[in-house]
Order: structure tokens, then sequence, then C-alpha cells
């Protein structure tokens, strides 16, 4: 089967886009907005809405394969490639990556992302992680649907894994509304939760991390009240964007003593701290991670940090895997273009000792996140992200639909 036809749709993506220099540099909300002016290259505004790329294969037989390109909330953070803008990257789809594809033979998946994700323009330069992010999906899609197959079924075949018979656990997060959200959660049994946004220190960690201290207290002693059975024990998640290194100035045994600390806070619930510190340079970061997973390790504690900042393209995961930098990695999904890479950094990760966690962006879209709802399914990380958005009902929703539609579909197709 050929693919006829491709067509590109601009969208809107389920968050925003965020210049996270400019809220770390001090810039604050008002309402849903943020007062202050743009740091990084290409905002017009501290917050700004987020867009995506709708890339539909029109194949031969009528059949529409659909992939949505789409980049995070922090774009142009933390080594990742500029901001994402419909009406600047749909003529380069248009022109440069349609006809690697109108008119070609479906063949399999690995060979049709390839074709996107090691093209290289006029330049030598690779193509924005975006559109290398849609552009695979609609391939993947597109071989599902030449062959009859789910997507996951595709994955599992053509990288020899076994689909799942479970749901993969789900991430939620609440964004800023971190406390009201974690009832949402509650309620649905979210099986990692809650995100929290903590990404100011004054305002939301605490000159000397007491804020933060105090959420994890009240978090632990709302599930312990509201929960309506005593076996659902949810794995606390925290994002705190660095933060830790600025309150303890960047001594790893101190933020890995405060870390202990949480963990306790948190008990009978198991701890995880995303981000502990951001000190803006991959090497830096990797050591730095290894640093306080050894400092944790050596004291015997019961937590995990995770992975984020400088940790984002396949390359990168490896690095930090080798380095034991983390005790997860979060793979996020967008940063590391076609989502093939995806894949890999997962099977990657399982195979070297290091969680393996299939995150993203709450700044994705509906198709995308199934997508990488089939990608969970066929290569069981430890957790997958509920995206996209803020609210937790659509994103959680989105998610463990497209994976119950999986397993109630994979033994007859």
């Amino acid at each position: 089967m050929k693919i006829k036809k491709v067509v590109c749709a601009p969208g809107k993506t389920g968050f925003y886009f965020d210049d996270q220099r400019a809220i770390k540099k001090g810039a604050e909300n008002d309402g849903n907005f943020y007062v202050g002016d743009p740091v990084t290259e290409g905002f017009t505004g501290v917050r700004q809405a987020g867009e995506s790329i709708s890339v539909l294969f029109v194949l031969e037989n009528g059949a529409i394969a659909h992939g949505d390109c789409a980049a995070v909330q922090y774009s142009g953070a933390g080594g990742r490639d500029p901001l994402f803008l419909a009406k600047d990257f749909i003529p380069v789809i248009m022109k440069e990556i349609a006809p690697l594809y109108e008119g070609k033979e479906i063949t399999n998946f690995r060979e049709m992302a390839d074709l996107v994700d090691k093209h290289t323009d006029a330049n030598g330069k690779k193509y924005h992680t975006a559109i290398r992010y849609g552009v695979t999906q609609a391939c993947l899609d597109a071989v599902a649907k030449a062959e009859g197959k789910l997507m996951a079924q595709v994955v599992a075949d053509e990288y020899h894994t076994t689909l799942s018979d479970k749901r993969i656990p789900i991430f939620a997060q609440s964004g800023d509304d971190r406390y009201n959200n974690v009832d949402k959660m509650i309620i649905k049994e979210a099986d990692i939760l809650p995100h929290g946004l903590f990404n100011h220190v004054e305002k939301k960690v605490g000159l000397k991390g007491e804020k933060l201290l105090e959420y994890v207290k009240w978090l632990r002693n709302r599930i312990l009240d509201k929960r309506t059975r005593e076996d659902y024990k949810p794995i606390f998640h925290i994002d705190v964007y660095g933060t830790l290194g600025i309150v303890f100035n960047n001594d790893w045994e101190k933020i890995a003593d405060y870390i202990g600390e949480l963990a306790e806070a948190a008990k009978p619930f198991h701890l995880r701290i995303e981000g502990p510190v951001d000190v803006e340079e991959r090497e830096a970061q990797i050591k730095a991670l290894a640093a306080i997973r050894k400092c944790m390790d050596d004291k015997g504690m019961d937590a995990e940090i995770v992975a984020d900042e400088w940790c984002n393209t396949f390359e990168d995961i490896v690095d930090f895997c080798k380095a034991k930098a983390g005790h997860m990695a979060q793979i996020k999904t967008p940063d590391l273009g076609g989502i093939n890479n995806s894949i890999e950094a997962v099977l990657y990760c399982k195979e070297h000792g290091m969680g393996a966690y299939l995150g993203g962006t709450c700044n994705e879209t509906n198709r995308s996140a199934e997508c990488c709802a089939h990608v969970a399914m066929a290569t069981s990380p430890s957790q997958t992200l509920a995206k996209p958005g803020m609210g937790v009902d659509e994103g959680y929703m989105i998610m463990f639909n497209e994976m119950s539609r999986i397993l109630a579909l994979k033994d007859i197709l």
C-alpha cells in the first residue's frame, strides 16, 4: 500500500509554551498569565498558546494515518530545540518532508521512521524534534493500518517485545492546582501522583524547603483520609524543577538528606523527586545527579530521584544511565524526536538498571498521547504520563482508555 498524499493541519495543544528562564528569574502569576518579559528567544510572552501540527498520510485505500507534531512546555530551555510554531514549520514539512513519503510504499515502521528522523536539511542539521515526533507517529499508524494491526502490536513485533497484559501505571500531573487536583487523582486512583509544579523557591518550595515538606505531609494525610480502600498506595512523584539546588546551594549531601526527610514524611508511600537540581550544563548535570544518587544510596534511603533537565535525547539517556545519574530517567517523548527513539530509550533503560518513565509534556495533544499509550503497552516502562494538559481528568482519561482499548483488542487482531 502506498501513501498518496501528505497533508498538514495547524492545531492547538493541551497546555502552553512557558519561558522557563523567565519564570526562574521571577516572572509572577497573574491568573493564567505570567507578568514580566520573556528572555528565551522566540517567545513573545512568558506564557503563550501551545501549538501543534497534525501530519496526515492519505493512504491508497482511503484510510488516514495521523500523528501530531508537538514540543514540550519549556521549549528552548535545558538544551532543547527552539519554540515550535505551526506557521514556521508547516512549510518545512510540506516542502522537505512530504516528498520523502508521497507516492512511496509503506514498508516497516523502523525504516519509515528513519526517513525523517535521520534526514538532515540543506545545512546538514536534523529537523526540529517536534517534526520528527509527529511524522514518525503517522508512520507508525500507517504501518498499523496497512498490516491490520494495533500500533502497539507493530512496535512489539519490530522490537521483539511482548505486549503488556495489563495497563502501564499512569502518572497524573497537577500543575499549580496541587490541592484540588490531588482530590481528582485520589478519586480516580491514579497510580502515581501529583507532579506538583514546584518551580519557585520562595513561593512554593520555601527558603529552607519547609513549604514542600508541609505539602508532602498534607498529601500523605489527604490520601489516608480520602482513599476508599487500604491497598490504594500511589507513588509520590514530585517535580521540583531544580529548586533544591537553589535552596541548598548545590550541596549534594544536604539535598540527599532533605529528600530523605521528605521520604520519611511520605511514608507509607514511596517518594520520587524529579529534577532536584539544574546546573544548566549537560555534563555537570550528569555529575550532580550521580553524586546525589550515590549519597542517597549510601545512606540507604527509600526514595528515588528522576533525571529530567539536560536528559533530552536518546544519547543523553544512555549517558545518564551509564553514570547512574538518577534512579529513573524521564523519556520526554517530544524531546527525543522520532517516537522510535522513545521506544529504544525505554528498552535501553530497562536493560541497564535505570527506571524508565515514558513521559512527555502537558503541551502535547490527544493524538500524540494515544500513540505514546501504544508505545507504553509494547515496551512496559515503569510508568507513563497522563497527558496532555494539567487538568488531570482529560489526560488521565486519554491514556487510561487507550490502554484499555489495546487490552481489549490485542488478542483478536
